[in-house]
C-alpha cells in the first residue's frame, strides 16, 4: 500500500520535513516518487520509519542509526517488537497516571502506578544496551556513552548549565543575522561544547546537528522551549558557520 508523505508523517507522528531530511541523508528513501516529485512510502517504507523512531527514542544519533539499519546481522523482526513492548510499557504507565487523575476525582485512596517513568526510562537502556551489543555502535556514540558513564553530579549540572545558556543565548538572538558575529561566537561555544562534554564535534558533525534541529520535531520542540523559532535560528546559524569552514 503506498501512503503520501503527509499521511505518512501523520501516522508514524512525525513532521513532513523529517520525512524530506531522512531521505536527503539517505536514511529513509520514498518507495515512489512522481513525475511531479511527490514522494509515496510503502509498508516497508513505514516498517522502516518505525525502526528509526525506535532507536531515536533509545538515543541513538542519526549516523549510528543508519549503521545499525545497514549492520549485516540486524534483525527487523527484534526491533520491531522492541518497539512494540516499549509503546505497550508507555501505555501501561498512561493507563496507569489516568487511573490516578480518575481516583483523586473520585475521593477514592490513590495506589501507586504499577508502570512509572522510571520503569520506562530503565525498558530504554535496556533495549539501547541491547543495540549496541548485537549491532555495535560508531566512535561518537562510544565516546559520548563513556563520558556521560564518567560524569559526576556536579560536573552533570555544570553540563546542563552551560547548554542553557547557550540555547538562551540562540533565543535573544532571534530576528538577528544568523551569520553574524554574536551568533557565530555562539555557534563556536555550541561545538566546544559537544567536544567538552560527549565526543570530538568537527564542522561535518556539527552541520547534520544542526539539520536535526529543523528536521526532527523533538528537537525542534525542545529547542523553542527557549522561544519559538530558536532551533530554526540556531540551525541556519550552524548553516552559515559551517559554510565558512569550508
Amino acid at each position: 500500500m503506498e501512503r503520501s508523505v503527509c499521511e505518512t508523517a501523520r501516522l508514524a507522528g512525525v513532521s513532513v520535513r523529517t520525512l524530506h531530511y531522512y531521505d536527503r541523508i539517505g536514511l529513509l528513501r520514498p518507495s515512489a516518487v512522481s513525475a511531479a516529485g511527490y514522494r509515496s512510502y510503502d509498508d516497508a517504507a513505514l516498517a522502516r520509519l518505525q525502526q528509526i523512531l525506535f532507536f531515536r527514542e533509545l538515543g541513538f544519533p542519526l549516523k549510528e542509526i543508519a549503521r545499525i539499519l545497514s549492520h549485516p546481522d540486524y534483525d527487523t523482526q527484534l526491533a520491531l517488537r522492541r518497539r512494540r513492548e516499549l509503546l505497550l510499557l508507555e501505555r501501561q504507565r498512561l493507563d496507569a497516571q489516568l487511573a490516578l487523575v480518575e481516583q483523586t476525582l473520585g475521593g477514592t485512596d490513590m495506589k501507586k502506578p504499577i508502570i512509572i517513568a522510571a520503569d520506562v526510562d530503565a525498558a530504554r537502556r535496556t533495549y539501547a544496551d541491547e543495540a549496541r551489543q548485537r549491532w555495535g555502535a560508531g566512535a561518537e556514540y562510544a565516546e559520548s556513552a563513556r563520558r556521560d558513564a564518567a560524569r559526576t553530579p556536579a560536573l552533570q549540572d555544570d553540563m546542563l548549565a552551560d547548554m542553557d545558556a547557550i540555547f538562551a543565548g540562540f533565543a535573544a538572538l532571534r530576528g538577528a543575522d544568523p551569520a553574524g558575529a554574536e551568533a557565530q561566537a555562539l555557534v563556536r561555544r555550541w561545538q566546544d561544547h559537544i567536544t567538552r562534554y560527549h565526543y570530538p564535534c568537527s564542522a561535518e558533525i556539527l552541520a547534520c546537528l544542526g539539520q536535526m534541529y529543523t528536521a526532527d520535531a523533538r528537537f525542534t520542540a525542545n529547542l523553542d522551549r527557549f522561544g519559538e523559532g530558536t532551533a530554526r535560528f540556531m540551525s541556519e546559524a550552524i548553516a552559515a558557520y559551517c559554510a565558512a569552514q569550508h
